[in-house]
């Protein structure tokens, strides 16, 4: 089905998009001019996104969530060291 009649883009080429990081309309459009033009395609690409998820925001979640964890080990590891004299 399209998505963006002027520029004649489909749905599976916007989660295809999606699939390879772009994970907001403007990302979208910066791939394939959907929702550059008059702009009635843009909700329909942004339920697109939000429905599949994104899978590069995702990983970053992942990636901060994993970084809180070391960030907190170092300071424990910091504490526990001896004080300098």
């Amino acid at each position: 089905m399209y998505v963006c009649s002027c520029f004649g883009i489909t749905e599976t080429q916007v989660r295809e998009h999606a699939a390879g990081g772009a994970c907001t309309p403007r990302q979208i459009a910066s791939a394939s001019k959907a929702g550059t033009d008059c702009g009635s395609c843009v909700r329909r690409i942004q339920s697109l996104l939000g429905r599949g998820g994104c899978p590069r925001r995702e990983l970053l979640s992942e990636t901060l969530a994993g970084a809180s964890e070391t960030a907190v080990q170092a300071v424990q590891a910091v504490q526990d060291l001896p004080e300098a004299a």
